[in-house]
């Protein structure tokens, strides 16, 4: 039996990357995952039928956010297939980069719109279907802990993230839900394309203690805790899953 048996996780932006490694991890644990997705059907189809091809159970739904209504529209979408939720995993984001004289107000507004505010209303209006003892995944990033300037205004919205992560956290836990943030560092996705190039990937690589960059797979794993029994007890944290980047002087500067 998985440790997850008899739940139902809800995890946006489920389709690719990070968040289909999540789907995937929840799913052979044994929840029956809702996997959301923006515009990619055929994706989300996709890792619907993995999850059932290793036994699994899974449903995808399809809402666009960072628009009026788009976390109504979510749980509407979810009531037809679904009666309540246990974990909740809010992984969907758009990414937004420049340095600070690059970033256009509408750029900036998306951003927000997708990444910090889309989870806030979702939480809001889920909360009346997540049952007491559930759990709260937010997907953050290491960009918080470590200053990019051409990702600033993406890191504000991640930012905002870990603040509504804690907060909640102190008011949910009389229902003993738990609010956890997972931060990765730079995970080897579609999305992130410009690692095919050697020389970029090498100085990604350099970032980690470990000598590599993330995947979907490692971050997928840290949410897997967060969301299980064992995670009980820990609650308004941002559970670092960068892979130790950035954690002093290079070691080249050292010696």
């Amino acid at each position: 039996m998985g440790v997850l048996d008899g739940k139902t996780a809800l995890v946006t932006g489920g389709s690719r990357g990070i968040g289909r490694a999540i789907a995937l991890r929840l799913a052979r644990d044994g929840a029956r995952v809702a996997v959301h997705y923006g515009s990619n059907a055929a994706a989300a189809g996709e890792t619907v039928a993995a999850i059932e091809a290793g036994g699994g159970r899974a449903f995808a739904l399809g809402t666009e956010l960072g628009v009026p209504g788009d976390a109504r529209a979510l749980w509407a979408a979810f009531d037809e297939r679904a009666d309540g939720l246990d974990i909740l995993v809010n992984n969907a984001a758009t990414g937004l980069y420049g340095r600070i004289h690059e970033v256009t107000e509408d750029d900036f507004d998306r951003a927000f719109a997708v990444n910090a505010k889309a989870p806030f209303f979702i939480i809001k209006h889920g909360l009346e279907r997540l049952r007491d003892g559930g759990r709260i995944i937010n997907v953050s990033s290491g960009v918080t802990r470590i200053a990019f300037p051409t990702t600033t205004a993406y890191s504000m919205t991640k930012g905002a993230l870990e603040v509504l992560t804690h907060t909640l956290a102190l008011e949910l836990g009389a229902r003993g839900i738990t609010v956890n943030t997972v931060s990765p560092g730079i995970v080897d996705t579609e999305m992130n394309g410009w690692l095919a190039d050697p020389a970029a990937r090498r100085e990604a690589e350099g970032y980690s203690t470990f000598g590599r960059v993330g995947e979907p797979a490692d971050i997928a794993d840290v949410v897997a805790f967060a969301a299980s029994p064992d995670a009980r007890w820990v609650t308004g944290q941002n559970l670092d899953a960068t892979g130790g980047s950035c954690l002093g002087a290079a070691l080249s500067a050292a010696g």
